[in-house]
């Protein structure tokens, strides 16, 4: 993935963030949010070193990374940790590949809600982590796609997500595939139609490919 947007002329860093853990992790709740928060202060810090716009840093996550990062989106006024520091940890935007967004039961994918919450999770917890019910005015602009036949993470997910974003007037653009199922990655192979060709548009007409 970042090979290809490097060919777009995007520079890519990876984050390999620690999984909960409640064995090695005070909170494991939040170790994931700490890393990539942490992903982004960092990055920004080095964005002269890399001749980069700061302003510009945003955020891709697959499945349980689509998580993460909607989290990300919707939780950076208050940023996990006991030393968060004055660098934003907004992302500039989203781009979210079949994306788990809500810890509802109606809507959850269950290993991720045990993984990070457990198996009893509080009403707390569970509206805390469903990024849909945690998006404002503020959320960034998101890019998201989807496969109807997804049978891991549910379509609708991401659908409740969307329409959160327009609820609150966040720029969106979602797609959504007949076939694909799920983890499809680059290449969704049910369909001559390339979702990479699709976010390059997108991050053109935002402006994010222009030098």
């Amino acid at each position: 993935m970042a090979k290809r947007l490097n060919e777009l002329g995007v520079a890519a860093f990876v984050l390999k963030y620690r999984l909960p853990n409640a064995q090695s992790q005070p909170d494991k709740t939040i170790a994931p949010l700490l890393d990539v928060q942490q992903a982004l202060r960092l990055v920004r810090q080095l964005a002269p070193k890399y001749n980069l716009n700061p302003e510009r840093i945003g955020l891709m996550g697959f499945s349980a990374g689509g998580h993460l990062a909607a989290t990300a989106g919707t939780h950076f006024a208050r940023p996990v940790g006991d030393n968060p520091g004055s660098v934003s940890v907004r992302p500039a935007f989203l781009v979210l590949l079949y994306p788990v967004i809500s810890f509802t039961d109606s809507l959850m994918h269950k290993n991720s809600r045990d993984n990070l919450l457990g198996t009893t999770p509080s009403p707390e917890q569970v509206r805390h982590y469903s990024a849909e019910l945690n998006v404002s005015a503020q959320t960034p602009p998101t890019f998201i796609v989807h496969a109807e036949d997804d049978k891991t993470v549910p379509v609708q997910n991401s659908l409740v997500f969307y329409q959160a974003l327009r609820r609150h007037g966040v720029p969106a653009e979602l797609h959504i595939y007949p076939h694909g199922g799920h983890g499809f990655g680059l290449n969704n192979k049910t369909t001559k139609d390339q979702w990479m060709d699709r976010l390059q548009n997108w991050m053109d007409a935002n402006g994010w490919l222009t030098r």
